[in-house]
């Protein structure tokens, strides 16, 4: 069992500081679920070179652990 596992974790970050913090949450066991921009998704996804196929390798790296969702409220 790992340190965090049971605890739910919603990430609304972007860019740098708030994305490392929750990765960290999902490295220690935390179900942590990445909430994206509607039609675009995060804007790190296409921060880059380099690119693993259309992926930016920074948004994989930073996200791992994580699920995402998009939400569209209107």
């Amino acid at each position: 069992m790992r340190a965090l596992e049971g605890i739910k974790v919603l990430d609304l970050t972007r860019a740098l500081a708030g994305p490392f913090c929750t990765l960290m949450l999902g490295d220690y066991g935390a179900d942590v679920i990445k909430i994206e921009i509607p039609n675009t998704g995060d804007d790190t996804r296409h921060w880059g070179p380099p690119f693993i196929g259309e992926e930016s390798a920074y948004f994989l790296s930073i996200n791992r652990n994580k699920r995402s969702l998009t939400l569209n409220f209107k």
